[in-house]
């Protein structure tokens, strides 16, 4: 039998996207997108310059702490999905220090749409060889690996960021004051 790893790796993304995580994102407001239901949550904040930051630390504290629903949207979005295309099929000069990273709900769900349908496109149009080639520098210590690695990596960060997504609305949607 013969299998078009391409299209599968595509379609599991899509149907993803299309059936699980951009559905429970519709109605999301600014008070869940920032919602921090423990101390110290990492999330986005905004800065005396009218722009935001991510919290972040590398390497991450042990335990890590909780995030937000903005943190994780911008996550997914930002070191996922805008790295990787500006990485691997842009001009490679993405940089988290020169976002202005999303402070609404609307903002950071239009941001990751933006970025969703930018990798997507772009791994769509490299194609099945594509596939096999190795990651490259970009990647770091990931270089030699196959692209389609790397395409699983983000297929996998995307469903696991938008199960926390998903559950942190359900908890914000029944938490008590």
């Amino acid at each position: 039998m013969q299998v078009d790893w391409h299209g599968e790796l595509l379609a599991q993304m899509e149907f993803y996207w299309d059936m699980s995580l951009r559905p429970r994102l519709e109605g999301l407001t600014d008070e869940e997108y920032l919602w921090e239901p423990a101390p110290g949550c990492w999330s986005v904040r905004p800065q005396p310059d009218g722009t935001a930051t991510v919290d972040w630390a590398h390497p991450a504290p042990d335990p890590p702490p909780l995030t937000t629903i903005a943190w994780r949207i911008c996550h997914v979005a930002g070191l996922c999905f805008d790295l990787r295309t500006s990485s691997h099929f842009g001009a490679g000069d993405w940089s988290p220090e020169r976002i202005d990273w999303p402070r609404t709900a609307a903002d950071g769900v239009a941001y990751l749409d933006r970025t969703y349908t930018a990798w997507r496109d772009a791994v769509r149009e490299a194609g099945p060889a594509r596939l096999m080639e190795r990651t490259g520098d970009a990647e770091g210590p990931y270089a030699e690996y196959p692209f389609a690695t790397l395409v699983l990596h983000l297929n996998r960060e995307l469903m696991h960021h938008g199960g926390e997504i998903g559950l942190m609305r359900d908890l914000y949607r029944v938490r008590t004051t």
